[in-house]
């Protein structure tokens, strides 16, 4: 957020969210904005910015080893995955429909490939990934869909180094 004062960043709103060039450019920054925000909320404090901004968090050496007893850090994998699911569950229904995917690919895409050609992308996905005939995607397909996928370094960012 370059040069926020600190008096400001008691709370945040989305307009100094989408200010940020990078979220600004990316197809989908408001799909990434919205996750800042509680449901219905236009504004966030400190506490849920820190909490959200922790997803992207780097997975240090040290930390993998850590007691599985304890809580799972917001930075892990699978928090990581559930994180990258909600960007494509637009309806909140735990399943990533076609018209979803739809959706989000047209958001990254814009109007550089054709509606026919985008709806062969997305049947394609999730013929590959249902594994259940539901003809949606669930998290569960969705992790086995990227298991193979360095999430914990592609969802990282780096703040300090």
């Amino acid at each position: 957020m370059g040069k926020l004062e600190y008096s400001k960043l008691k709370k945040v709103s989305r307009e100094d969210f989408q200010r940020i060039p990078e979220l600004a450019i990316n197809p989908l920054g408001d799909r990434i904005i919205n996750a800042f925000f509680p449901e219905g909320e236009d504004q966030v404090n400190f506490r849920g910015f820190m909490r959200t901004l922790a997803h992207f968090r780097p997975i240090e050496d040290n930390e993998k080893n850590k007691d599985q007893n304890g809580p799972e850090p917001l930075n892990s994998r699978s928090n990581k995955l559930h994180f990258a699911f909600r960007l494509y569950d637009l309806d909140k229904d735990d399943k990533i429909s076609r018209d979803e995917l739809l959706q989000v690919l047209r958001m990254m895409v814009g109007v550089n490939i054709s509606d026919e050609q985008l709806g062969s992308i997305a049947d394609r996905t999730i013929q590959e990934a249902d594994q259940d005939g539901d003809s949606a995607i669930s998290f569960t397909e969705f992790v086995k869909v990227l298991e193979k996928v360095d999430v914990e370094q592609k969802m990282s960012i780096r703040f300090l180094h």
